[in-house]
Order: C-alpha cells, then structure tokens, then sequence
C-alpha cells in the first residue's frame, strides 16, 4: 500500500524541507536527481587525478585542477588551471589564472593573476600582471610583472650601471634617464 509520508522521504534517511511541486519537465528530457542539483556549481571544473600521467600538448577551455603529472605545454587561455598538492608538472603553461599547491618546473605565462600557495613550488620564469607567492612557497626565477592591455616597458640598455657623474653625454634629443 502507498503512504504519502513515504514518497517524500529520501532514501539516505536525512530530513528534508517541506515538498514542493515539481516543475514542468520537458518532454523527453531527463529529470535531474536532488544528489545532481545540491552543491553542483555554475562552472564545470575538470579534474586530473594523481594517478593520471600526460605527456605532450594539453588545451582546454575549461577550469582544470591537475593532481597528477604534466610533461609538455599546457594551454588555457580564458580559464583558471589549479596545479594540486599532489600535481607535478614539467611544462609550459599559459593560463588566465595559475594557482599552484604542488610542483610546476616550467615556464609560466598568465593574463591575469598567479598565484603559489603554501608549500607550492615554482622553478621558472613568470609573465603575469599580478603575482602572489605566500610564505612557505618555493620560487626560482624570474617575474615579469606585464600590465594587461598595455605594451611592456621598454628593456634597461645593456652595461654597466654608474652614477650620474660617470655617465656619457646623451645627443640632442635622445630621452634622458632620471635617477638609478
């Protein structure tokens, strides 16, 4: 025999609020279990285990979290790529945003921000407007700190830094250097 009671009730035994009428549903479309709505988010992010090992070319245009290992070149240019606690990565990576918790050993290209947590490491060159590098981090490179939409600053000239005494006359309308 049907009891009301027990329709509403969900199989895992945990209190629920009170029932609402479903929706509408279009024909011939699957309805969507409560365990596949309660937490899922807006953005897909795609997931590669620490079992996972690739080597070559990655692309994607996606968010992407690796806890495994990465040899060759990563592409995600308009999407954030999370290097896990776990990831180990041999590549160069260009990404909008780079957040890195393991290993990365490889250049590092961002348009917007990167970031190197806690006991995260980096051994390589960084291209970013914005950088973090928290205490505890590990970082062997160089930062070129590029601002987004703008040209680079134009490179210091080659040789030997003096003073303003030691320096050689600039001809006539050749930009002047103020200061060290």
């Amino acid at each position: 025999m049907w009891k009301r009671d027990e329709a509403v009730r969900p199989a895992s035994g945990q209190p629920t609020a009170a029932p609402q009428p479903p929706a509408p549903a279009q024909a011939g479309a699957p309805v969507p279990r409560p365990a596949e709505t309660g937490n899922r988010l807006e953005k897909d992010i795609v997931n590669i285990g620490k079992s996972v090992v690739i080597k070559g070319e990655l692309n994607g245009s996606e968010d992407l979290t690796i806890e495994g290992h990465v040899e060759g070149t990563i592409q995600l240019r308009d999407h954030v790529l999370t290097i896990g606690p776990n990831g180990r990565i041999k590549a160069q990576v260009f990404a909008k945003a780079v957040i890195v918790l393991g290993e990365v050993t490889g250049n590092v290209t961002a348009s917007d921000k990167v970031d190197i947590r806690d006991n995260g490491s980096v051994d390589g060159d960084i291209v970013s407007p914005r950088v973090a590098i928290a205490e505890g981090a590990h970082f062997r490179g160089s930062v070129d700190m590029q601002r987004k939409g703008g040209s680079a600053p134009a490179p210091k000239p080659a040789g030997p830094q003096g003073s303003a005494s030691q320096q050689q006359p600039q001809p006539a309308g050749a930009p002047q250097r103020v200061g060290a």
